[in-house]
Parts: structure tokens; sequence; C-alpha cells
């Protein structure tokens, strides 16, 4: 993986990072995304008030940016092809969820896997494990890392998959269509921070 490629773009556009082939019928590829708001990030969300100032009617809740990524019960929150999700048990490493689709996406449902969640490092791992998709043997690592853009405090994501190729499709296409997938979500990843950012956060 080439850190450097990603370095170079600019903020808000992905970037395709290269990776080793994984062989045996699968692909793998990597996405990058610089996002303009801090790892870290204060921002105003309905119904997780976390202190009152002086106004009553004034709430500061103080959160992150990583706080949207590792939300693995609420994937809706910024990836916009997800109409909505139901997880099994508390959100720890080993718990399942079951993600329902919006209309017109390739597929109804997934069923989903928590590998990884390190709020020390930033690092979550998903791990696809049923679902009416075409996606099998799906796994991603997905890390959020400090940057800066243009002299102030911003956040570099990372996404990075493995997948089995379908029966029927070649592993170019497999990868683009992942890839796009990624695309969608990490650029909505920005828009949603940006916005949170410019609605009252700080660093």
């Amino acid at each position: 993986m080439v850190l450097e490629t990603a370095a170079g773009e600019e903020a808000g556009r992905p970037a395709i990072l290269g990776t080793e082939e994984p062989g045996g019928g699968q692909c793998s590829s990597a996405v990058a995304m610089r996002i303009k708001a801090p790892v870290h990030l204060l921002y105003p969300l309905l119904g997780r008030t976390l202190c009152i100032v002086s106004n009553p009617l004034k709430f500061i809740p103080v959160t992150q940016v990583w706080s949207l990524v590792r939300r693995f019960d609420e994937p809706h929150i910024f990836q916009p092809f997800v109409r909505g999700c139901k997880i099994h048990g508390s959100v720890a490493v080993g718990c399942v969820r079951e993600v329902d689709f919006k209309s017109g996406f390739p597929a109804n449902s997934s069923v989903e896997r928590l590998e990884i969640l390190d709020d020390k490092e930033h690092i979550i791992s998903i791990r696809i494990i049923d679902g009416d998709h075409r996606l099998k043997n799906y796994s991603s690592v997905l890390t959020v890392n400090p940057e800066v853009i243009d002299g102030q405090p911003a956040t570099l994501v990372i996404e990075s998959f493995v997948v089995d190729v379908p029966q029927g499709n070649t592993a170019d296409e497999t990868r683009h269509f992942v890839e796009f997938l990624i695309w969608c979500n990490l650029r909505s990843l920005s828009l949603v921070s940006e916005r949170l950012l410019a609605q009252g956060g700080d660093n």
C-alpha cells in the first residue's frame, strides 16, 4: 500500500491505493479520503447531549469524527445506500448486525460481524458472513488517521478490502464495483463530517 498516493490528493476526493493481489480467486484494493475535519470533533447531535451550558436550550455534545465510523450499529449515519440496521447484542468485537439496503441497491440485506474495534488506534474491521449479495468472504479494515490540510487539523481515512471474485465476473470488475461503493461511503463521510464542523464543531 502506498500512502504517498493519497497524500497528494485533493481533500474530499477518493484515491485508489495499490495493494498486492491476495490470489486464490480473490481481489483486494484500498481507497483513501482526506477530510477537512479533525479526527476529534465537537458537534451537536440531537438526542445525544453530553453537557449543557448556561443557556438551558443550548446543548453541546462532545464526540469525534471517529465516532461516525465506529458506530457499527448505525451505518446509515454516513453510508448512503443503507436504510437501517439491527444489531444483535451490544457493540463489541464479535457482535453481528443485519443491514437493510435502500431500494435500487443490488442487494436487500447483509449480515456482518465486527472483527476489530480499536478506539485507541482508530481501526474498525468488518466481515460479511451472510446476505443476498455476491460479496462472499468480504472483509474490510478502515483506519482513521490525523492529517493536516491547509494548516488545519484534518483526517485521512483509508479503507482496504479483500473479497472473493464471483463466478462470471473478473477480478477487475469486482474490484471496481467494491471501490465504487467505498468511494460513495467515504465521500458521504467527508460531507457529513465537514457539515457538522461548519455547524459549530471544533477541534
